[in-house]
């Protein structure tokens, strides 16, 4: 115990030091807020007290360091409309001015305002916080489905690891994922009027690293990973970001619970410990400040005319592909369970032991996924989640039925677990496209995905011989592969105008391509263009749009976007494996990846776990195949 607690403490020792390398600038700045916000300067500051010994006690702390409670201001009022582009309104400047009616237009500083922004912003942040917390709870969800999948012997060992991915993953994501995900976030491509939907305090979030010469607002060409907001320091005690934080932290939790499935009844609880650590801290920050901290995925529409840029808009590559990669890479490393593949090299089955526990998890995660794609508007004023929430029933359902019938042609047999599976496929395959899809799309991608699943179990488990316990792999990595892909194929337009920087406008059979670079130049030619006037004006600006867009409800089809996914998924895919390689690798240096052999056959409850998940109950073992 004492060697073991060691070298837990010694790797998260080591990971501590090297990120408060990183954070040390942070906290050497000013912690209650930066230069030119509204806490700056406290009123005792700016008036010295008359009398010393009477001297008043300090102002409270604002509960932001962006603006004061980041209560929301005029700016806030003019998202998704181009405000500095309008020219009848003065909200930039806060002073009133007449209209072309002769109208005295309301200021931004007018206490009306700032009351309707502060109910804008705090209808998003509860939004965010309420989807946030239905994201949570599917982590019951995934506990169950693992451990209903796997042998009763292990059952207390699998939802160990299920539990405790939460809080390891957290705290790693706390230390410094985070900050390498979102920490250059301000500087990241956006539309031409764009405001940040839980406050300006997003904005603090506005230092990185990358390769090329930055941009005027202060972001490199090729964005590599964000610098800003190791251990949620001081530079960053905002309430928009501390939304940010929670909601992304839930996603990454789904990442790091996808490999526990795949490698369940065999990983070494002590390896899997510090890969709770390490799993929050690197693969998914990393891989996914390239697509959602505004990084060189992201800005692959703006420098390389790939659409809009890669576009995930609740993470079927991010969140989900990416966990199903780390799983094939632990997949390969561990090997398979004992008994698995037999001396002529076949699969043999080894069924789950609870199957209702397996569908009451499905309905579950089915339900959290509500949360999952809906609140990744991170606004609840965005009445898009409406659409996202019906795309996302819709593709969940027609998948189940794609299993169910793919099941009965090659099996002749529906099997209860594959449904389950049939049902999650469609819901990682929707999570990238929910907001640029119609219903159409949405149940023509959800069934293909419900085939998907099927061979793909297959496959790997006959083929690539990778034992996945859970059908992790399929689920979540492939299926998260074909929903990123189904953007560039299925989109119709209807959304997303000018996501990555990236305005496409339509006239007459024509495309138009307007890069946001925030001049004025830039804004007033958008407007030229999306104006009424016969002669400069009436293009359309048109939303992220597939191949197949026209079929679907778009002008045209728009093959630059299906690229920007296809570079998403082939980077995804060669990084996070490669990556994730060699930590496990590494790892097994430190403790072995793989339970001991005898602890493994008798089940891992007792030996790692020190209970058993069924005390009163005879254990009998007859799922497990001869070992051989």
């Amino acid at each position: 115990m004492t060697k073991l607690l060691r070298k837990i403490t010694g790797v998260a020792a080591a990971a501590c030091v090297i990120c408060m390398a990183f954070a040390g600038p942070a906290y050497a700045q000013n912690a209650a807020a930066p230069a030119g916000s509204p806490a700056a300067v406290s009123p005792a500051a700016a008036s010295p007290a008359p009398d010393a010994a009477a001297a008043p006690a300090p102002p409270q702390q604002p509960d932001s360091t962006a603006t004061a409670a980041n209560g929301g201001t005029g700016i806030d009022l003019t998202w998704p409309v181009p405000a500095a582009s309008d020219p009848k309104t003065s909200l930039t400047t806060g002073a009133p001015t007449i209209d072309d009616a002769g109208k005295t237009t309301i200021g931004a500083n007018s206490e009306l305002v700032k009351n309707v922004a502060h109910n804008k912003v705090s209808i998003n942040i509860v939004w965010t916080l309420v989807t946030g917390f239905l994201v949570m709870f599917m982590q019951a969800g995934f506990a169950l489905v693992e451990t209903g999948l796997c042998r009763a012997k292990s059952a207390a060992h699998v939802m160990a690891t299920n539990f405790m991915i939460y809080g390891l993953g957290m705290l790693g994501f706390w230390v410094c994922g985070f900050a390498f995900m979102f920490g250059n976030y301000a500087n990241g491509p956006v539309n031409i009027g764009w405001q940040p939907s839980l406050g300006q305090g997003l904005m603090l979030l506005n230092h990185g690293w990358g390769l090329g010469e930055l941009s005027s607002s202060g972001g490199y060409k090729y964005g590599l990973i964000g610098l800003k907001g190791f251990f949620l320091s001081p530079s960053v005690f905002d309430t928009a970001i501390f939304t940010l934080f929670l909601f992304e932290m839930v996603f990454m939790d789904t990442t790091a619970t996808i490999p526990t499935g795949c490698m369940a009844e065999r990983w070494d609880f002590r390896n899997f410990i510090i890969y709770g650590f390490w799993v929050g801290m690197f693969p998914y920050a990393i891989y996914g400040s390239w697509v959602w901290g505004g990084g060189w995925l992201a800005q692959s529409g703006v420098n390389w005319n790939f659409g809009h840029g890669a576009v995930d808009f609740a993470g079927s590559g991010v969140v989900h592909m990416c966990g199903g990669m780390i799983a094939i890479a632990g997949g390969l490393c561990i090997g398979p369970r004992l008994g698995k593949y037999g001396k002529d090299g076949k699969a043999r089955a080894i069924p789950g032991h609870d199957i209702p526990m397996v569908m009451l998890g499905t309905f579950i995660l089915a339900f959290g996924w509500f949360g999952f794609n809906p609140g990744s508007t991170l606004a609840g004023t965005d009445n898009r989640i409406a659409i996202i929430a019906v795309n996302t029933m819709l593709a969940g359902a027609a998948a189940s039925v794609g299993t169910l019938l793919t099941m009965y042609v090659v099996t002749g047999k529906p099997d209860p677990s594959m449904l389950c599976n049939g049902l999650l496929a469609g819901l990682v395959a929707i999570t990238a496209p929910c907001a640029f899809v119609n219903s159409a799309g949405a149940v023509l991608l959800g069934f293909i995905a419900g085939v998907i699943v099927v061979f793909s179990v297959f496959f790997f488990e006959r083929v690539a011989k990778i034992d996945d316990a859970v059908g992790a792999i399929s689920v979540h990595g492939i299926c998260g592969a074909w929903g990123v892909l189904s953007v560039g194929l299925f989109a119709n337009g209807s959304y997303g105008q000018g996501w990555g920087g990236v305005h496409k406008l339509f006239k007459d059979g024509q495309w138009m391509r307007i890069v946001n670079d925030g001049s004025k130049a830039v804004i007033d030619q958008y407007n030229t263009l999306i104006g009424t006037d016969p002669k400069t004006g009436g293009w359309t600006d048109i939303g992220v749009t597939g191949i197949f867009g026209k079929i679907f409800g778009a002008p045209e089809g728009d093959f630059s976007q299906f690229q920007a996914q296809l570079t998403d998924v082939c980077v995804c895919a060669v990084f996070v494996i490669l990556f994730s390689l060699a930590w496990f690798k590494i790892s097994n240096l430190i403790f072995p990846i793989r339970s001991k052999r005898e602890d493994e056959i008798a089940g891992l409850d007792v030996p790692e776990m020190g209970v058993e998940a069924y005390p009163d109950f005879q254990i009998t073992d007859k799922s497990s195949p001869a070992i051989e």
